[in-house]
């Protein structure tokens, strides 16, 4: 199961949008605290492109292409609840696809559906994604679109860290990954950008490198 990379004009020109508007933020002095609990220099928050049509427009260019080219058999398209939601519908609705949305648990009242829409069984449907971290609701949503009967092609999302971590479990679980930017072009474009100096891109690799263990 390949992890597949996108070209890099593409890389660098999402990763350089996403700079600007600050839904990715870079702080190494005052971290940010997952709810993990790990100390990050890094803050993502692509929902904000939503608030920019032409970024958002280059985005769902982006996944548009990555879904063409990857997964050209796709039947209907799903969301990972909440972020992917928007960008999922907007994909759904370019390629006149049907569209669905994962939620990370079933809802408390009514039907209980873990799965809001309609997924038929053998269905081909390709998972959109806001950010992949570890990668373990992104899984979660797979294997629920599994268990309701789909055939899940593969995943496309905006950002990745890339953790090993995240990689493992994409291929532990055979899902096919297609992220339009990741960490590595995200330094090299803050850099170009003087966003961050050489000491900050120091600490930034070694947070990508052992983010558990990072300090400031």
């Amino acid at each position: 199961m390949p992890i597949i990379k996108v070209e890099a004009k593409t890389a660098e020109q999402v990763a350089t949008m996403l700079l600007q508007i600050e839904a990715i933020k870079l702080s190494t002095q005052k971290p940010f605290t997952w709810a993990s609990g790990w100390k990050s220099p890094i803050y993502c928050d692509n929902r904000l492109s939503l608030s920019y049509p032409e970024i958002r427009n280059v985005i769902k260019a982006g996944l548009l292409h990555a879904i063409k080219e990857n997964y050209a058999a796709a039947e209907a398209i799903a969301g990972v609840a909440t972020a992917g939601i928007a960008q999922g519908a907007l994909v759904a609705d370019a390629l006149n696809l049907p569209f669905a949305y994962v939620r990370p648990k079933p809802k408390d009242h009514g039907m209980e559906n873990l799965i809001e829409g309609r997924i038929t069984k053998g269905q081909k449907v390709v998972v959109v994604e806001d950010l992949i971290s570890t990668g373990g609701s992104s899984i979660k949503a797979v294997q629920a679109l599994r268990e309701a009967g789909a055939v899940v092609l593969g995943m496309v999302s905006i950002f990745t860290y890339g953790f090993d971590v995240a990689m493992n479990n994409f291929y532990q679980e055979n899902v096919s990954l297609v992220s339009l930017s990741d960490y590595n072009f995200l330094l090299n474009s803050a850099l170009r950008q003087n966003y961050i100096n050489q000491e900050e891109l120091a600490s930034l690799k070694a947070w990508r490198y052992d983010p558990s263990k990072w300090k400031v």
